[in-house]
């Protein structure tokens, strides 16, 4: 698999899907609620919300049918009363693979715009392999990855919407959360100014055995390969050498 990472605003997307196709991309990743922005108020997201298959998912699955290429992009969903903050998986063929509703809501900036989704774990398989699904804060939730790799994920798709001073969390700990449980993680960030927000770019690919590819903190469409053949050979022996019935009585707890 070859995965682009959007790191450049909506606007640029399908310029962006045509490049990926052109350079060999199967799959595109884009940032967490891309289509109407993040910081924008609950009044602007709930006005601007709607179902996994309303118009925008089938005028972008019309878009990855027509470059062929798979399309993963963060939007706020509605359904009923509530919005979420979701991201939504379509194939080179336009299909609906798998919808996400973001579970670790950051902040009241979250909060206050959005429901928490209850579905930890949602995948689809695509190109030969297990991707998951996850949102922003998610990833900084070592359960959360560490679940997805028990459940089979091989490759964890992550939009964001990271700011300054977080940089750390690009750098540092989605490499960590790919080595210690042994998948990839695609994190694909912003890279622009929305309000009092500046988000740092930085979109990462790392890989099992904790290597990366990484954008800078401008526009940029980043290309990375994604080699299937390290898991069967995986590069540590962490999730093999767990013991779960030490810890059982601490992660059996009642759901928060």
């Amino acid at each position: 698999m070859i995965v682009a990472v959007h790191q450049a605003p909506y606007e640029e997307l399908p310029a962006a899907l045509a490049t990926a196709a052109e350079r060999g991309a199967t799959l595109v990743v884009s940032a967490e609620m891309i289509t109407t922005g993040y910081a924008i108020g609950a009044a602007a997201v709930a006005e601007r919300a709607e179902p996994a298959d309303g118009p925008l998912a089938q005028e972008l699955a019309a878009l990855a049918r027509h470059h062929g290429v798979a399309l993963v992009y963060g939007y706020p969903e509605r359904e009923g009363d509530a919005v979420y903050n979701s991201a939504q998986l379509l194939s080179a063929q336009g299909e609906r693979l798998a919808n996400y509703r973001k579970t670790h809501l950051f902040g009241d900036l979250d909060r206050d715009q959005f429901s928490a989704g209850t579905e930890p774990v949602v995948q689809a398989d695509l190109d030969g392999l297990r991707v998951g699904l996850l949102i922003c804060y998610d990833v900084e939730f070592p359960e959360l990855v560490r679940v997805h790799a028990l459940a089979g994920t091989q490759v964890l798709l992550v939009p964001t919407a990271l700011m300054r001073p977080y940089e750390f969390v690009a750098d540092t700990l989605v490499p960590a959360r790919a080595y210690e449980s042994q998948l990839y993680v695609v994190y694909a960030n912003r890279c622009d100014v929305e309000g009092e927000l500046s988000y740092c770019g930085r979109s990462t690919v790392a890989a099992p055995d904790g290597t990366t590819t990484q954008a800078g903190e401008g526009p940029e469409l980043l290309i990375s390969e994604i080699d299937g053949t390290v898991f069967t050979q995986p590069p540590n022996t962490y999730l093999a050498d767990r013991r779960p019935a030490l810890y059982r009585s601490l992660t059996e707890g009642p759901p928060a």
